[in-house]
């Protein structure tokens, strides 16, 4: 970035009303995850120095959490990067050598189902019986065949029938019953096993959706969520890996931890002398960002007419020209109201209702020694008595029933013997709320029941995630809701004000993160876009008005 002055003899030009001339643009990140590093260092890099991020926990990364456990690293939030081509997630992995030692059963081509690896997947019912591998597999064709038609609603514009009810769930479970009971081939005891699959397939879906129940899951957006070509890869040194070399480039004063966010006023709402005197004197005592170039404490906003007022928690208040929010759909949906003054538009309000977000959890389970098969990759819960249930939802004291699977970590020789747990929706908030013990002895009990082997031992170590009930994050990432769409990501990204506001200057509030992203929502590369958006949108609007 050359130079940042604006000239303009029009005063209704609304870079001219409201920025100025002879300082950088002062710029507030709010979080730092993938979506708020992203932005930062695309902006440091283009020449912005007057940037800070505000990051309310006391660790940057956001739902990135990677854990040591020996000589292997666990990942309690993201874990794949999806699809190599074009991926910047990969890329930048691949450039730093962080892929050298994935191990072929971390890699995998194609649609993924949580892992997917070498070995066989063991589905077990709750009476102790392993499913034969044939039939799982004729199973598994069947519902591949009708996933296939769930993509082909938004894919080819297909209508929506009034009895699928829009749902992902509704649809699914209908037609794949309807087939399976139409097979002549298949006993009824055949059929009663396929159906309870079927609920099994479901739960597995909904982790991967970040759904409380594919029920919820929009039908005719189920195809707009775009997968990159290329194969899913695990990083053996952990995720955070991406996030350090993100952060790398970034001064350690430009992020400020433990610094949570109350409200941020813009568009010259807080305007009034108490909060000026009272936020004069917070900044000359504990100036965070006495870094910043042209930057002084004892500036009247009246005279400066900076649009932004960020006000923290701890109570001090940060002027800015442009604040970039990259806070997680389920922080917007549980404290918008509180958050922004003014209050967002109606219609960026409705988006953030409408699209959806829940929490898949992981439980990691340590053993000192296998009670698996050396060929077992997985062992799938099949509830026989589910068969003919419509709604998988269970009363808190049987949240347990909604752990679709383990997984077995391979390869043993980096993870020993670890298994690792999926659960979603309310139920995985249930599980947050139990102690470690609690946990350990449910699954325990479960693993003996599905296997039919009551001398598995306890494991030696538990270790499991809590995004539902973090309270910077609240939930996994988001989903398209029945009644939401792409456009509610679209919406949900745009900028405030909006261009018809042509008094106000542009740009005040902009939104990033994985939920803003229409097509690559759900994922660490659809994150990491979205802040590069959002900086460039900024750098745009700069060029454009230079001197």
């Amino acid at each position: 970035m050359q130079s940042c002055e604006i000239s303009s003899d029009s005063t209704d030009d609304p870079l001219s009303s409201g920025f100025h001339p002879h300082r950088q643009p002062r710029i507030v990140v709010i979080g730092a995850g993938l979506a708020g590093l992203a932005a930062t260092r695309v902006l440091l890099k283009n020449g912005f120095t007057d940037v800070t991020v505000l990051e309310a926990s006391d660790h940057i990364g956001g739902r990135v959490q990677s854990v040591k456990n020996g000589r292997a690293t666990l990942e309690l939030g993201a874990t794949w990067i999806h699809g190599a081509n074009g991926n910047p997630v990969y890329h930048l992995a691949e450039e730093n050598g962080l892929l050298e030692h994935t191990t072929d059963g971390e890699r995998s081509v194609g649609r993924i189902s949580l892992y997917t690896k070498n070995g066989v997947a063991h589905y077990q019912t709750n009476v102790g019986k392993r499913i034969p591998k044939d039939l799982v597999e004729e199973f598994s064709d069947l519902y591949n065949d009708v996933y296939e038609l769930t993509q082909e609603f938004f894919q080819n514009g297909k209508p929506v029938c009034a009895e699928s009810q829009n749902s992902v769930g509704v649809f699914t479970r209908d037609l794949v019953r309807k087939r399976i009971m139409v097979d002549p081939d298949d006993s009824e005891s055949t059929k009663k096993l396929k159906l309870s699959m079927l609920q099994q397939y479901l739960k597995v879906e909904s982790c991967e959706s970040s759904s409380p129940s594919m029920d919820e899951v929009s039908l005719s957006e189920f195809g707009e969520w775009t997968e990159i070509p290329g194969a899913h890869y695990v990083i053996p040194e952990g995720f955070m890996k991406i996030v350090d070399l993100l952060a790398q480039d970034i001064p350690s004063h430009t992020i400020c931890l433990c610094k949570p966010v109350r409200c941020i006023h813009w568009n010259y709402s807080a305007q009034h002398r108490d909060v000026i005197g009272k936020s004069s004197d917070t900044r000359r005592d504990d100036n965070h960002n006495d870094n910043n170039q042209g930057h002084q404490s004892n500036e009247d906003p009246l005279i400066l007419g900076q649009p932004i007022w960020v006000e923290c928690e701890d109570e001090e208040w940060i002027p800015a020209d442009h604040v970039i929010v990259t806070a997680s759909l389920g922080v917007l949906k549980q404290n918008h109201e509180m958050m922004f003054s003014p209050s967002l538009p109606e219609d960026k309000v409705l988006a953030i209702e409408k699209l959806g977000i829940s929490t898949t959890d992981k439980i990691f389970l340590e053993f000192d020694e296998p009670f698996w098969s050396p060929e077992c990759n997985s062992i799938q819960f099949v509830w026989e008595d589910e068969a003919q249930l419509e709604q998988l939802a269970y009363p808190e004291e049987l949240w347990y029933k909604k752990i679709c699977s383990f997984d077995v970590l391979y390869p043993p020789e980096r993870y020993g013997y670890m298994l690792s747990g999926w659960i979603c929706g309310q139920e995985a908030l249930h599980m947050e709320r139990c102690d470690d013990e609690t946990v350990a002895e449910t699954c325990t009990e479960l693993l003996r029941c599905f296997t039919g082997n009551p001398d598995i031992p306890k494991p030696r170590r538990i270790l499991r995630s809590s995004w539902g009930s973090n309270l910077y994050i609240r939930g996994s990432y988001s989903f398209t809701r029945v009644g939401s769409s792409g456009e509610d990501c679209e919406r949900l990204a745009m900028p405030l004000p909006y261009a018809n506001s042509t008094k106000a200057p542009p740009l005040q509030v902009l939104f990033a993160g994985e939920a803003t992203h229409r097509k690559y929502y759900s994922t660490t590369h659809g994150a990491l876009l979205s802040g590069q958006r959002e900086a460039t949108r900024l750098m745009e609007v700069y060029q454009d008005h230079k001197a």
